[in-house]
């Protein structure tokens, strides 16, 4: 889970893996792979930063890595 901050200054969580894409359009949305939108205070840059910093955290990054070197050799 990430910590993001509403547009009121509250601060709530969401399941990066939930997470289909991040826009900065200039307010910073987070779209769901539900469909659900949020609008956070967060740039894009750094929503994306979390998420990188959470799927290392959790060995996603290094899991990805291996499949990708897996299809590779085949």
């Amino acid at each position: 889970m990430i910590s993001v901050t509403r547009i009121n200054g509250t601060s709530f969580w969401v399941n990066a893996i939930m997470i289909e894409s991040v826009e900065e359009t200039p307010d910073t949305y987070i779209t769901l792979v539900t469909g659900k939108r949020l609008i956070v205070l967060e740039k894009a840059a750094e929503v994306l930063q979390k998420i990188q910093e959470y799927y290392k955290e959790i060995g996603m990054h290094a899991a990805a890595i291996k499949v990708q070197q897996t299809e590779e050799l085949s």
